[in-house]
């Protein structure tokens, strides 16, 4: 059993080193900085972003860049009639992965708080529940990391936001 405390510290001190390394990119990174304002996004999912889009403006807009991500709903249509169903997975599960991550770890915050965007994030969560209030947030974020990648610009939270 102490040859296995042994390389469990070995292991946790060279993942300490990794991300140590991982902040030092992001804090070099000027669009990993930019992303890191927007709540939810640390260095790790910031630099994975930067590193995986590449140039954001391949993708018209927000929504074309989450459902890249996964994060829309699969439509199932027949004449006027349009229903959603789950997310589609689709595309790169990692930064997906990643986004859902950041946004449930924001959900804890945002519980009873009044400010605009916790209210929308709070009703989302009361009528559709916490997993898809979840999956709600993650794909917001992800619009709003397209805006200030594609245009260049930092986050400015608007009233919805927050």
């Amino acid at each position: 059993f102490a040859d296995l405390a042994e390389r469990l510290r070995e292991l946790d001190e060279r993942i300490a080193r990794y991300d140590r390394r991982i902040e030092a990119l992001a804090r070099e990174m000027e669009p990993a900085q930019r992303l890191m304002r927007i709540a939810g996004i640390g260095p790790l999912t910031a630099t994975a972003m930067v590193a995986s889009v590449g140039d954001a403006q391949v993708f018209r807009n927000g929504r074309q860049f989450a459902a890249w991500l996964g994060l829309v709903p699969r439509q199932y249509s027949s004449g006027s009639t349009v229903r959603h169903g789950r997310i589609t997975k689709r595309g790169d599960g990692y930064l997906r992965r990643l986004l859902i991550h950041g946004a449930r770890a924001l959900m804890r915050h945002l519980k009873g708080r009044d400010d605009p965007g916790s209210r929308w994030v709070n009703a989302v969560w009361q009528r559709r529940g916490f997993n898809k209030a979840v999956v709600a947030l993650a794909a917001k974020n992800a619009r709003v990391l397209w805006a200030v990648l594609a245009h260049g610009t930092s986050y400015q939270p608007t009233a919805e936001m927050g």
